[in-house]
């Protein structure tokens, strides 16, 4: 059998910090994406840009960011 190598997201190589928690950062404007994109960055807790959240690291918020990772960062 051959193996296969699994490839790590970004969001996935954030190690866990003190207590379980993530910061997100929005770094680029929702204009033209589509409204689930949308309801995600407003789920998480953004309103409006380079702002920083800090959000419990759990699989429901890393589905969120991992869905609109092209506009968020994960601030160390």
């Amino acid at each position: 059998m051959a193996s296969t190598k699994v490839r790590k997201s970004s969001v996935e190589r954030v190690g866990k910090n003190a207590g379980g928690k993530v910061k997100i950062k929005w770094v680029v404007s929702f204009i033209s994406c589509t409204d689930d994109m949308r309801q995600c960055i407003r789920g998480l807790g953004l309103r409006r840009m380079h702002q920083v959240v800090e959000r419990e690291d759990t699989p429901a918020i890393r589905g969120m960011i991992h869905k609109v990772r092209h506009l968020v960062e994960v601030v160390e």
